[in-house]
């Protein structure tokens, strides 16, 4: 490498660091509302309709960037929380944002910390084609009661037996000749989950994980 090629390539080296094949992954935004009711602040959660993709589950308003409508990722949240809840700009204050999160599915989430005005509340128009239901947990539940934590394991598959029972390759090894370590399943990763109970709803998975990091900010 000549001296001139190593100055383009440090020009070219980016300002701010972001995530390393963003474009590989599924690019997203979430928001974490906040709202004061009662002189305390709450936090409203919403519980994924049955019939869509993960259905059931507790999560954040929030969704997949669509560069044909978001200029950038907080536009993605105030989209989806629209179109999820019905809440609108003019009833949401961008307060900041946490770090950005690499999920182990390959997506990556921004997270934005709003209030939202109790006003809204009155007349949220949840989709139920996404949304089951929405409701406050108050912060301080959250600060009085640890979450329960387990631990799952997670492994790489260089291939898969399936219903026919033939053999499906996802990686050749064999014909890459790699070390034989690598013809089975390997990796062994076992990594946290944190669950939390609230009244019979259970907050666990990327949810818990933002949750617990909001919380440790204050």
């Amino acid at each position: 490498m000549k001296k001139k090629d190593l100055k383009k390539m440090l020009k070219n080296l980016p300002k701010y660091p972001g995530v390393l094949g963003r474009d590989r992954f599924f690019n997203s935004a979430v928001l974490i509302p906040l709202v004061k009711k009662n002189g305390q602040y709450h936090i409203l959660f919403q519980k994924r309709a049955a019939n869509i993709r993960q259905g059931g589950d507790i999560c954040f308003p929030g969704g997949g960037f669509e560069k044909d409508l978001d200029k950038d990722f907080k536009d993605t949240a105030l989209r989806e929380t629209k179109e999820e809840l019905g809440i609108g700009k003019k009833d949401i204050k961008i307060l900041g944002q946490l770090d950005t999160m690499v999920a182990p599915m390959g997506a990556v989430v921004e997270i934005f910390v709003a209030v939202v005005k109790k006003r809204a509340l009155k007349t949220m128009k949840i989709d139920k084609n996404e949304v089951e239901k929405a409701f406050l947990i108050p912060l301080s539940f959250f600060k009085k009661n640890k979450p329960k934590e387990y631990t799952l394991r997670s492994e790489v598959k260089p291939f898969h037996i399936n219903e026919d029972g033939e053999k499906e390759v996802y990686f050749p090894v064999e014909e890459l000749n790699l070390p034989k370590f690598y013809r089975k399943p390997w990796g062994n990763k076992r990594h946290k989950v944190w669950v939390y109970k609230y009244k019979g709803e259970v907050i666990w998975g990327m949810t818990s994980v933002i949750l617990i990091d909001f919380l440790n900010k204050y």
